[in-house]
């Protein structure tokens, strides 16, 4: 597969805003973000349906779609950041121009329900995307850490040279080893969705990574199980389990969920390495990803690397 990289970001060029998955009860957040985004050098384009609510799906997903194919379209935007998950998305794309897409890369961010758009945007054009902060998410008050990675590798072609965690989320060896290929993954219950349709990419030489909120651990041992019935995990070739965060007053199930994640090293190659903690998730101190893009992961004992082999922005 081409892989096509986006542009990196440049101060004043233009951002344009959509909502394709659920809308924001707090529009308030809306107004926050797009005063951080001019504050730190940018133009804002909302899209013409930004934030729209419409419980006729057929109408809501034409609107989504016609914001879409037009940020896309339009030579100015540089880059397109998503107003929030949900659900929704994947409604969307057995009816996305990717033909358009693939015709003006550009940047495209967003995690959670976004997910779907990510892997089916990469399967069908190559582009490299980047599950990340959100307008009503994260960037209506992003904290120094989501803030560093966001603008660190949507604008500099060298930062995915060495990415590092949080200091606050504690890396755990499940298996130790170095491993090279694609990150590919996201939100877990929305992966494990698309599993057998043309919208997930091929899991040859894969770096899986993979999150959720709200999980019970019954639940994520059945996904995982799907991935691994699917051929997905013994494909892989080295996974990297995220934060799986719940509400506040809701039990986590940690201890369950350790033993779920070592049982599915099981499905993997003794060579694989497989590692918990990533700063990437529903947390307030939030990864960017490049979906797509090639990346070596080492995991040791006492250590953990993450590192690009290849430009996730051009020049």
């Amino acid at each position: 597969m081409r892989t096509l990289v986006p542009k990196a970001l440049r101060r004043g060029d233009i951002i344009g805003l959509i909502s394709p998955s659920s809308h924001c009860a707090y529009p308030d957040r809306i107004e926050l973000a797009v005063t951080y985004l001019e504050k730190c050098g940018y133009k804002v384009r909302p899209s013409d349906h930004l934030n729209r609510i419409d419980t006729d799906p057929t109408i809501a997903d034409e609107e989504k779609l016609h914001d879409l194919h037009t940020m896309f379209s339009d030579s100015d935007v540089k880059a397109i950041v998503c107003l929030r998950g949900g659900a929704g998305a994947s409604r969307l794309l057995k009816k996305i121009d990717y033909r358009l897409i693939a015709a003006n890369p550009k940047i495209l961010i967003g995690y959670s329900d976004i997910t779907a758009l990510s892997l089916a945007v990469f399967s069908q054009t190559g582009l490299i995307s980047f599950s990340g902060p959100m307008l009503t998410t994260e960037l209506h008050g992003p904290t120094p850490y989501t803030e560093e990675h966001f603008w660190g590798m949507l604008t500099s072609p060298l930062y995915a040279m060495s990415i590092h965690n949080h200091t606050g989320h504690h890396v755990t060896c499940i298996r130790k080893g170095v491993a090279e290929g694609r990150l590919i993954g996201g939100n877990l219950s929305v992966l494990s969705s698309m599993v057998g349709t043309p919208y997930l990419p091929p899991f040859e030489e894969v770096l899986l990574f993979l999150e959720d909120i709200n999980e019970p651990a019954y639940r994520i041992d059945r996904m995982l199980s799907h991935l691994g019935n699917a051929g997905l995990l013994s494909d892989s070739r080295g996974i990297l389990f995220g934060q799986f965060s719940h509400e506040p007053g809701e039990n986590p199930d940690d201890a369950r969920l350790e033993k779920i994640f070592n049982y599915y090293r099981a499905h993997t190659s003794e060579d694989v390495p497989v590692m918990r903690g990533l700063s990437y998730g529903h947390i307030r101190n939030l990864m960017t990803i490049p979906v797509g893009a090639r990346f070596c992961m080492e995991v040791s004992e006492s250590s953990f690397t993450l590192r690009t082999t290849e430009p996730v922005v051009a020049e």
